[in-house]
């Protein structure tokens, strides 16, 4: 039904009087002030909509504002009930994290694809009580306060926004930890080691490597060659702060991970690092362990403790 000869008010009141038989949905790309108020419309007219944000939140530069031109209200009083409003709506579902890559077909008949962006948090877990943010020992530039404060790496768009939940912003690969040979997340530990939780960094370090106060020392650190740092200046000595977090720990105080015993043992040819490294897996996997070795005993040194087999 066409309208060319109304004005947009008109069209507006004859659409909402009109029974319509909805079928389809419809595709909002952009979570403003704009793309939140067409959603709001289309979804009260019955139809399935898809809100598509970039970001990890809905809001946009609207809520970044504190008064609007020309009346000079609030923004957030403004925008805060349309979120709610979106956010309550069954009829919308809100794709934030995500870009559209890809449209075909026709007007009326079309296929569109999304990328959606891992937010490494669920969102129908997520409380939204903001502890993660507060442990996140990661820091980098707010950009909803245009890079004039500092945000962690998990975090909210601004407390208002939808969807309620958080989500960790990360880099990639650092090319610290695609040189590592045992893949040690070396950019958590470093921050770790910088905030003063050793017992996190040697923890997190232990997920993939269980010596490290020998590797600290004796670590040829590839890892160094690689770091962007050195473009710079020089690498971060990150062996060093390997060995400062090895040396700053009690392990008999580090927490003991859930282990479920499994049938059947397994014998291990060797006391040397390669050995210990594989009992202390398979240990963690519930496997029982024996080591065999042509040496008097088994000594594996940290700088704090000898690792013994029982």
């Amino acid at each position: 039904m066409a309208y060319e000869n109304s004005s947009a008010n008109e069209r507006a009141g004859h659409i909402a009087r009109l029974p319509i038989d909805v079928t389809g949905a419809a595709l909002v790309v952009g979570g403003g002030v704009a793309g939140i108020q067409a959603a709001s419309d289309l979804a009260d007219l019955g139809f399935k909509v898809y809100l598509v944000e970039k970001k990890a939140g809905i809001g946009g530069v609207m809520a970044q504002l504190d008064k609007t031109f020309p009346t000079n209200d609030c923004s957030a009083c403004i925008l805060s009930p349309k979120l709610v409003t979106v956010g309550q709506n069954p009829n919308i579902e809100v794709l934030a994290y995500s870009q559209v890559e890809g449209i075909e077909g026709v007007p009326g008949n079309f296929r569109v694809k999304v990328r959606k962006k891992s937010r490494y948090i669920d969102v129908d877990k997520c409380t939204n009580c903001g502890d993660c943010a507060v442990a996140c020992p990661v820091t980098l530039p707010d950009e909803y306060n245009e890079g004039l404060s500092q945000r962690k790496a998990a975090y909210r768009l601004f407390p208002q926004t939808i969807p309620q939940a958080f989500a960790i912003e990360k880099g990639g690969r650092a090319p610290c930890v695609a040189e590592c040979p045992a893949g040690i997340n070396v950019q958590g530990y470093v921050q770790l080691v910088k905030l003063g939780k050793y017992e996190q960094a040697i923890e997190l370090i232990m997920e993939k490597l269980p010596l490290p106060g020998v590797l600290g020392r004796v670590c040829p650190h590839p890892c160094e060659g690689a770091c962007r740092r050195g473009l710079i200046d020089s690498p971060v000595s990150i062996r060093n702060l390997k060995r400062v977090a090895a040396d700053h720990v009690n392990y008999k105080s580090l927490s003991r991970p859930q282990i479920s015993p499994k049938e059947g043992n397994v014998a291990i040819v060797g006391s040397g690092p390669s050995g210990l490294s594989v009992a202390y897996y398979l240990a963690r996997e519930g496997y029982a362990c024996t080591i065999f070795s042509d040496a008097k005993r088994a000594l594996a040194w940290t700088s704090r403790e000898k690792i013994r087999p029982a």
